[in-house]
């Protein structure tokens, strides 16, 4: 946004979503592994000692220019002599007769905050809140030139009776005269304008001064056809026309104009050229009084506001010199040279201090890549330290990766941030000492380096003789800069976007240098002391959290030792107590915080670290040396911690340590059938053994009588193909070597067994995946009880053996050997494709357990195909039907087939394969070709369908009439709009002849017209013109091809718009089952490929529907915004922009969706991007989208919504809830299909920025 006056107006349109913030410097730091209900105080101050503000979402703006108030002494101590007896107290503010100025109260209070309060960032949200802004305010970007002025003017009105009512233009105002003066009678004629800032024009100017000599110095001449009439001449003369400064205000504001607007492409941008400005200035030259001293017109540079991005997105932040030295000022790479020198020093004297700087250059000076993964530096960090650096620094320091960009002088990132190495200036030439000791010191915070008071005199006398202390003010971070870091900010995307100058002899007094309490209310310094009070004791508490970790001690006295592990007496509840001790203190305090717990304890107590595994409690290492802490023992949060005498628990030994950890293991026996079964085909028990158990013992205790142990190497799963037989040999080893874990499986295969094993090499040769069985059921007789029977088979059985089987155990007449055949059956009981008998169960695809069914039937040969058929894609329309055929028979030898079984009869006929949706898709057109070329496969469904195929080449299009009710086109008036495209007329509904497609569409204006067949290469007007010679155009008056619309059809409603009359239909890549509607216009039509077709429909005022629709053709060359829509719109409707609301209609949902013009929160990865596209996420915006649109000069409603929706919706539900139950019923494991609502963020209304301010005259 501009800050020109002329050029307000214009500005609060044109950029009111220009200032979006990059958030990416934003951490959200949260209390460590402290608890979840005591949340972290705000950190301290860092080594600068001053504060930053937090950013609400949007307010980065705010933040910058609070800043510089605040760092305007003289503004800030006005402000603060203002007295509770003057502004009232925020005490009051409930009290309906006391006059409370809450600007200028929550102001001061902010103030004392930034200067006192031991707090990284300050809140603005009091503060926003006496502005009357909420959260969306809170949310939305402005320009700082225009706060700047709103704030003032707030100011202004609510000192209105005090002391403080010229507060503003004592400081800031001044006077500009314009003078036009005649050349003939000199006449002068002059106007004064008063001013709070200056704006400069930075377009084609090289910086300040030449921006100042351009409006105060150069004149401008009223010559030749241009003349001036002067009131002393009373006629048109030659004149000059000059500016001059005429009063100059102690703080001078400079809004620069970075953001302009090209009326040649329509568009807006940013000015990023260079525009240099100087750290003083002498104003002189462009006064009108040039006689006073030097003194009266020099200006010393103390803030500098910045914005970061382009037009359509930025943050701010700002640069600040510190006049009254209240802050620390260090830069980073002198404070780090003063720390390597301190520890140089401290390692002379033999001091031991950890500095993590020294540590992590060390590290990666003996790198030999330049630059290395950040988590592999930690790593190394922990390999070097034995510590990793969340224990040892994070909580001093931050985080690994935050330390490492708050010393940008010293490390470099990649482009992705993802590594990291050193400056060439940094890498160290050393390596470590004989002791492999890293060079170390203390960073404390209140350590002697972090105090500017007394820092070394070096680094004082530099700071000071460099004249100023400037500090980049970047929302909650401070960081020191110099001087010449300015410069960087005259020109790019980064830039100078409002600079602020303070007269010279303005004098502070010595007693205000570097005390922030100089001038504050007593009443604020109270309450300041109070807060830090406060915030110390919360900073302890959390400390105390931070550290706290719980422990769940097991006591021995209510614990059993059986089958290989600790068991509670109780239950586990009852026999864990919980401790919750500080990490910091030591084993013996632990130990005897334990003993207090314990009164009746006796003995020796030894504490050992537990483990809950799936066998019980296991013990581990004993935890020894009470002068160590917690925290170097390794005792986490969480931790199991076992009290016992050290020997036995309940008068039994028990083994500790790793090497006797119980393993249970999964034992498999081959079970005998059980009736029904799909289900188990072992007995499984578990048994627990200690890891260093032998593996002949193993043995001796499952299978003592000469059974053989096979081992499953992939755990549990019983039906993987990788069981291995343990031989003589493996005895000799432990359960742990052999790779037994918890969970594992072991098959125990007995005497009578093993016939199906082979096991001389060591691996089962006669089975691969599993031995167990198939099932068979007999579906011969109907009348008798079904029966089950189970086969014992391998992957190699063939199928003729396992028929064979089952009949004699099913006790059937051998006869039915010849007329019967194998089917595997569904888990939904359906009777799937016969198996050919000549098959394996391998080759049959046939898994063990499955359940096969014996049929009445021819078996399968291997050539021969089992296929279903439906007619028509409506399966509860057609019943499926069953048919083998011989894989060489031909498509029109199958389909004659099937036609005789269904008793069909014609020629107009044709085969479909079965799509994933299970409706008829792709059709097989090769009528000569065999099924075996053509891959159809056993199993396969085929639909019969009605109709003979195109020739090649050709396509079969069927046609529909499509006709919107009251519909105007586009060339028409815009005042009368309308809906109900999808609601207000029923379907004509014609019965299509034989060929056509078999629904109806009764949600649209559409009719069946017939079908056409065309030429692939026909051009859309030759499909056009086929189509007029349809019956249904017979009735119509159609001149031309292009009085006709065509749309495909999508989901029973127009879909794409074919666009270019002479491109061929072959390009559109219809597809062979494509459906056309055809809508008639009242006049030709020719859309380019850049529009879009829009239906528009005006709301009628107080009540929830529409007038008929229009047509709007939108131009989208340039961009398709939601801003250039609600134009267009307005335009069309001949409404003022801001005066509409509009919203995409989703019929399918019934649904509106608002269209603001209001920029979104963009991803990172899309920042690039200019705007967001309506033809993307959530709008999705295409032709024949209908547009509502809203006349707020009548109708404030803000629900776009009719009566008939509600009615649809609530259709829509009652259908969604019966679906879910149908589906219930017919899926038992599935899961109900639930449709998601989508949660959009709706874009806000572009306003105005403003601030609320109470009446006080």
């Amino acid at each position: 946004m501009e800050a020109a006056s002329s050029l307000d107006c214009f500005a609060l349109t044109m950029f009111g979503d220009l200032f979006e913030d990059n958030f990416s410097f934003i951490s959200n730091n949260h209390c460590g592994k402290g608890k979840k209900s005591n949340p972290e105080p705000p950190a301290p101050r860092d080594f600068t000692n001053l504060s930053g503000i937090k950013n609400q979402g949007g307010t980065c703006y705010l933040n910058s220019l609070l800043q510089t108030l605040l760092f305007t002494p003289e503004f800030r101590e006005a402000l603060f002599s203002l007295g509770p007896e003057e502004l009232g107290t925020l005490g009051d503010i409930s009290k309906p007769e006391a006059k409370v100025r809450i600007i200028p109260l929550q102001l001061q209070r902010l103030f004392a905050q930034l200067l006192l309060l031991d707090q990284q960032a300050a809140s603005t949200t009091d503060l926003t809140e006496s502005f009357g802004w909420n959260s969306h305010e809170e949310m939305r970007q402005h320009d700082v030139q225009e706060l700047n002025r709103i704030l003032f003017s707030a100011l202004e009105t609510s000192l209105v009776g005090t002391s403080g009512h010229d507060l503003i233009n004592r400081l800031y105002h001044g006077i500009v005269v314009n003078q036009i003066v005649c050349k003939e009678c000199k006449n002068i004629s002059e106007r004064q304008e008063d001013f709070l800032d200056l704006t400069m024009t930075v377009k084609d100017v090289s910086g300040l001064e030449e921006a100042l000599w351009n409006m105060y110095v150069e004149e401008e001449y009223f010559e030749n056809e241009n003349l001036y009439r002067c009131g002393g001449c009373n006629k048109l003369v030659e004149a000059s026309k000059s500016a001059k400064l005429r009063k100059l205000p102690p703080f001078l504001t400079i809004s620069l104009l970075r953001f302009n607007f090209d009326f040649e492409k329509c568009e807006r941008y940013k000015e990023i050229s260079c525009f240099t400005f100087p750290i003083q200035i002498n104003l002189r030259p462009f006064c009108e009084q040039t006689e006073m001293d030097d003194s009266e017109y020099l200006y010393e540079l103390f803030s500098v506001i910045i914005h970061k991005g382009g037009c359509y997105g930025g943050h701010y932040h700002v640069y600040i010199r510190d006049v009254d030295e209240l802050g620390n000022w260090q830069l980073q790479e002198e404070v780090d040279r003063l720390i390597e020198d301190k520890v140089l020093r401290d390692t002379e004297n033999g001091k031991e201090i950890e500095n993590p700087l020294t540590v992590l250059k060390k590290i990666l000076s003996e790198e030999e890549a330049k630059q290395i993964p950040v988590d592999q530096l930690g790593q190394k960090l922990l390999e070097r330290n034995g510590v990793s650096w969340n224990k040892k620094y994070r909580k001093q320091y931050g985080a690994l990766r935050k330390y490492l960009q708050n010393h940008p002088q010293i490390f470099e990132f990649s482009p992705d941030e993802n590594k990291v190495g050193l400056k060439e200036q940094h890498k160290l030439p050393f390596k470590s000492n004989s002791q492999d000791r890293d060079l170390q010191s203390p960073p404390q915070k209140n350590d002697v380096l972090w105090k500017s008071e007394k820092s070394p005199a070096r680094l004082r006398d530099s700071a000071a003789g460099s004249g100023c202390h400037w500090f980049d003010l970047n929302d909650s971070k401070v960081q020191p800069i110099k001087e010449k870091d300015i410069e960087k900010q005259f020109q790019g995307k980064e830039s100078a976007y409002m600079l602020f100058y303070r007269k010279s002899q303005l004098k502070r007094p010595p007693e205000a240098r570097g005390n922030p309490r100089y001038q504050i209310p007593e009443h604020l310094l109270k309450e300041m002391n109070a807060a830090n009070a406060e915030l110390q004791k919360k900073r302890a508490e959390c400390d105390s959290a931070n550290n706290g970790i719980d422990l769940h001690l097991h006591l021995s006295l209510r614990y059993k030792f059986h089958n290989g592990a600790l068991h509670p007496s109780l239950t586990w509840e009852e026999s864990i107590v919980d401790l919750t001790i500080d990490r910091r203190k030591t084993l013996g305090d632990l130990r005897q915080s334990v003993f207090q717990m314990l009164e009746s304890w006796e003995g020796d107590m030894i504490l050992s670290i537990a483990k809950p595994l799936p066998a019980g409690l296991h013990l581990y290492q004993i935890l020894d040396g009470d002068e160590l802490t917690l925290d170097d023992i390794g005792l986490a949060d969480g931790a199991d911690v076992f009290v016992w005498n050290g020997k036995e628990v309940g008068g039994t030994k028990v083994m500790t340590g790793p090497d006797h950890e119980p393993v249970v293991v999964n034992v498999l026996r081959l079970a005998e059938y059980n009736e029904g079964g799909k289900g188990q085909h072992f007995t499984e028990s578990q048994h627990v053994f200690s890891c260093s158990t032998k593996l002949s013992d193993l043995h001796e205790a499952l299978a003592p009588s000469g059974g053989i142990i096979l081992k499953n190497n992939l755990g549990p799963d019983k039906e993987a193909n990788n069981w291995e037989v343990f031989r003589e040999e493996d005895m000799k080893e432990t359960v742990k070597s052999a790779g037994l874990t918890d969970g594992c499986s072991v098959l125990i295969l007995d005497s009578h067994d093993q016939s199906f094993v082979d096991v001389s090499s060591g691996n089962l040769t006669a089975f691969t995946y599993d031995i167990t069985w198939l099932q068979v059921k007999n579906f011969c007789q109907r009348e008798e009880e079904e029966k089950y029977v189970k086969i014992t088979a391998t992957i190699e059985t063939v199928m003729s053996d396992i028929k064979r089987k089952a009949i004699q155990e099913l006790q059937l007449e051998e006869d039915l050997a010849n007329d019967s055949c194998l089917r595997p059956v569904s888990r939904n009981g359906k009777l799937l494709s016969p198996v050919p008998e000549d098959y394996t169960v391998k080759e049959a695809e046939l898994k063990m357990g499955s359940l096969l069914g014996l049929c009445p039937g021819k078996a399968l040969t291997s050539t021969q195909l089992f296929l279903y058929f439906i007619v028509g894609s409506d399966q509860n329309m057609s019943p499926e039907m069953e048919i083998i055929v011989e894989e060489t028979a031909s498509v029109k030898e199958c389909l004659n087939l099937m036609l005789e079984k269904s008793g069909l009869s014609g020629n107009n006929w044709h085969l479909r394969r079965i799509d994933w949706c299970y409706e008829a898709g792709e059709a097989l057109s090769q009528e000569n070709a065999t099924l075996k070329e053509l891959n159809v496969c056993r199993g396969d469904t085929l639909v019969i369908t009605e109709g003979k195929l195109p020739a090649k080449g050709f396509l079969k299009i069927p046609i529909w009439w499509f006709r919107s009710s009251g519909h105007k086109n586009h060339g028409e008036s815009g005042q009368d709009q309308v809906n109900s495209m999808t609601c207000r007329m029923d379907a004509l509904q014609v019965s299509p002849a034989g060929d056509s497609p078999e629904h109806i569409h009764t949600d649209m204006n559409l009719c069946y017209a017939g079908s056409i067949e065309i030429a692939g290469e026909a051009s859309l007007e030759d499909l056009k013109m086929q189509a007029m010679t349809l019956p249904c155009f017979q009735e119509q008056i159609v001149p031309l091809p292009s009085f006709l619309r065509a749309w495909t059809v999508d989901s029973k409603r127009p879909g794409k718009l074919l666009r270019n009359n002479k491109q061929q239909l072959n390009d559109y890549k219809l597809g062979a089952r494509v459906e056309i509607c055809i809508e008639p216009l009242q006049k030709e039509e020719t859309i380019g490929p850049h529009e879009l077709l829009l239906r528009v429909q005006m709301g009628i005022p107080g009540e929830r529907d529409y007038y008929d629709s229009t047509d709007l053709v939108w131009d989208i060359s340039k961009e398709c915004t939601a801003w250039s829509l609600r134009q267009r719109v307005a335009s069309y409707c001949c409404l003022p922009v801001d005066k509409i609301e509009i919203a995409k209609y989703f019929p399918e949902r019934f649904e509106w969706l608002p269209i603001s013009s209001w920029t979104q929160q963009i991803s990172k990865r899309k920042r690039k991007k200019k705007q967001e596209s309506l033809q993307s996420a959530p709008y999705f915006l295409k032709d024949g989208d209908i547009i509502g649109v809203k006349n707020l000069l009548f109708d404030h409603t803000k629900d776009f919504s009719t009566m008939r929706d509600d009615a649809a919706k609530k259709k829509q539900r009652q259908l969604t809830l019966e679906k879910k139950k149908s589906h219930q019923a017919q899926r038992l494991r599935d899961d109900v299909f639930c449709e998601e609502k989508l949660n959009i963020k709706h874009r806000k209304p572009e306003v105005a920025l403003s601030i609320n301010v109470g009446i006080f005259r």
